[in-house]
């Protein structure tokens, strides 16, 4: 049984505000620094094998403290790497709601690519790429992955069961910590957008004894 612990990236002056995407140097804000150590210290206790990120700096950035904590590397995964939106990168979110496919994003994300870059599908595609090679690579292991709000729910909604028009039904909010246990029975979810500066559930408490 492989437990994935998926974390996303912690506030940046972007978030609620702007759509970051690809855009490269979004880093963490104040808060988003405080929450990246939260996250290091909720998690340092824990067997965890490996940590990896998407490449983007504010997923990077969240993911420091704990691996300065656990003295290990931060594996980069191309598959983590936030929504390419294409020309809607960058815009706020207000000016967004003026365009007829932003309205089809909340409706049926399903039917929905963006200008100049990804469809909703091909990023589950790509988060489930990511989660299967993440279970072979660590059969009966506990790894921790950080990556971005939308690429999470799509994981989570697939492994799930649900479909992709209902994953913005999904909360995950800046840096908290949600987690999959794959097995030979299926998957099971044993925790979602909880908050890092919380007691841990106890199922993942349970993996200090294992």
């Amino acid at each position: 049984m492989t437990t994935i612990l998926l974390v996303r990236h912690g506030e940046t002056d972007f978030v609620g505000r702007r759509l970051s995407g690809w855009t490269r140097g979004v880093h963490l804000n104040a808060r988003g620094r405080e929450q990246a150590g939260e996250v290091a210290k909720a998690l340092a206790g824990l067997p965890l094998r490996a940590i990896y990120s998407s490449p983007l700096e504010r997923a990077l950035e969240t993911a420091k403290p704990l691996a300065q904590r656990l003295g290990c590397p931060i594996l980069r995964r191309r598959e983590l790497i936030e929504v390419n939106y294409g020309d809607y990168t960058g815009r706020t979110f207000a000016s967004l709601r003026r365009f007829d496919l932003w309205k089809e994003v909340h409706h049926h994300p399903a039917r929905v690519r963006f200008p100049g870059g990804e469809s909703f599908i091909e990023v589950q595609e790509r988060i489930v790429r990511a989660l299967e090679r993440l279970c072979k690579e660590h059969p009966r292991q506990m790894v921790a992955a950080f990556a971005h709000g939308d690429v999470i729910r799509l994981g989570l909604a697939y492994s799930l069961g649900i479909p992709l028009d209902l994953f913005q039904r999904l909360t995950v909010s800046p840096a908290p910590i949600s987690a999959l246990e794959f097995g030979p029975r299926g998957t099971r979810l044993i925790a979602l957008n909880h908050s890092a500066g919380s007691p841990l559930p106890a199922v993942l408490i349970a993996r200090l004894m294992d």
